[in-house]
C-alpha cells in the first residue's frame, strides 16, 4: 500500500486501490471463499429456477410474476458485480482495482440497488390496484398504462446515480489507496479524497431519502390502504393478502440489512473492520439468496409449478 508518507500530497492522484477487506484474518482469509462461493450459488441456482418457472409456465404470466421474475433478474445481477472479483481476492490475492473500475462498480451495485427497492414499490402498486381496484386492474396493469409507474422512478434513480459516481471521480485521492472492503461501496471511496467532500455526501445522503426512503413510504401507504381496504370490505382476500404479506417479509429483511449497513459506515460505532464489511456484503447477498426461497415457499403457484418440475425431473432421472 502507497501513503501520503511515500509521496508528497500535491503530487498525488491514485488511480488504482487495494480492496483490504477482511487482510486480519491473514491466511484464513482465503477459507471465506467457501461460504461465499456457496452463497453465490445458491442465489443463481433459486433465482434461475424461479424465472425459469416463470418464463415456461403460462399459468405464471401474470403481472404479479413477471415483476417477481424481474426481481430474480436483478436479485443475480446484484451480486455477480462484485462477487466474482471477490472470491478472486480470497483466493489469489488480487486485491487491486483501478478507479475507472471502482467507480463502476459502485455505479451497478447503486443502480441495481436501487431498482430493487423500485420493484418493491411497482410489487405495491399492482397489490394496490388487485385488492383496492379490482375491476380496472387490467386495465392499469396494461404495458402501456404500466409505464407510467416505471420512467420517473427510473429517470430519477438514474440521475442520481450519474450525479453520485460524476461527483466521486473528479475528487483527488491522496488520503492512501487502501479501501477496507471487498469492493468499492461510494462512502468508502469518497472518505480516501483529500479535498472537502460535503457535497458528496450530500448527494449520497440525498439518494438514500429519495429513493429508499421515499419508495419505503409509498409502499407502507400503499399497504396500509389495502389493509384497511380489507378490513372495511369484510372479504375473504387470503390470497391477495398472503401476497402481500410475502412481499413485505421480502421488503423488512432487505431494509434492516441496508439500514445496518448504513449505520455501521455513517455513525460512530464498536463496530470492528470486519464486521462493517460482513454487513456490507450480506446486504447484498442475503437478499439475494433469501428473495426466491421466501417467494418460492408462500407463493402457492409457485410452488406448484416448482412441484410439478420436480417430480418430472423425478420421472426423467429414473
Amino acid at each position: 500500500m502507497v501513503t501520503t508518507q511515500d509521496l508528497p500530497i500535491g503530487n498525488v492522484s491514485f488511480t488504482t486501490f487495494q480492496l483490504s477487506g477482511f487482510s486480519s484474518l491473514g491466511e484464513w482469509r482465503r477459507f471465506l471463499f467457501i461460504p461465499y462461493f456457496l452463497m453465490f450459488m445458491l442465489c443463481i441456482i433459486a433465482n434461475s429456477i424461479l424465472l425459469y418457472l416463470i418464463i415456461s409456465q403460462r399459468a405464471l404470466h401474470s403481472p404479479m410474476f413477471v415483476l417477481i421474475g424481474v426481481m430474480a433478474v436483478l436479485d443475480m445481477l446484484f451480486p455477480a458485480v462484485f462477487v466474482p472479483n471477490m472470491l478472486l481476492s480470497f483466493l489469489f490475492d488480487w486485491n487491486q482495482i483501478s478507479l475507472v473500475g471502482c467507480l463502476m462498480q459502485i455505479f451497478w451495485t447503486q443502480t441495481v440497488g436501487a431498482l430493487q427497492s423500485t420493484l418493491l414499490l411497482w410489487m405495491a402498486v399492482d397489490r394496490f390496484f388487485a385488492i383496492c381496484r379490482p375491476l380496472s386492474y387490467h386495465k392499469h396493469m396494461q404495458v402501456t398504462n404500466f409505464l407510467k409507474f416505471v420512467i420517473v422512478p427510473i429517470i430519477r434513480n438514474m440521475l442520481i446515480n450519474i450525479s453520485l459516481v460524476a461527483l466521486a471521480g473528479k475528487l483527488h485521492y491522496c488520503m492512501k489507496n487502501e479501501i477496507d472492503h471487498c469492493f468499492c461501496e461510494h462512502m468508502g471511496l469518497v472518505q480516501l479524497a483529500c479535498q472537502d467532500t460535503t457535497i458528496n455526501n450530500l448527494v449520497g445522503l440525498t439518494g438514500v431519502l429519495i429513493i429508499t426512503t421515499a419508495d419505503f413510504i409509498i409502499i407502507a401507504i400503499s399497504y396500509v390502504i389495502i389493509f384497511t381496504s380489507v378490513l372495511k370490505s369484510g372479504k375473504s382476500s387470503s390470497k391477495a393478502l398472503n401476497t402481500c404479506i410475502t412481499h413485505i417479509i421480502v421488503l423488512i429483511v432487505g431494509l434492516v440489512l441496508v439500514l445496518l449497513a448504513l449505520l455501521a459506515y455513517r455513525t460512530k460505532n464498536n463496530f470492528s473492520p470486519n464486521v462493517r464489511t460482513f454487513i456490507s456484503t450480506m446486504y447484498i447477498l442475503f437478499p439475494c439468496c433469501f428473495n426466491p426461497v421466501i417467494y418460492g415457499v408462500r407463493t402457492k403457484e409457485i410452488r406448484l409449478q416448482f412441484l410439478k418440475l420436480f417430480n418430472r425431473v423425478k420421472v426423467f432421472s429414473q
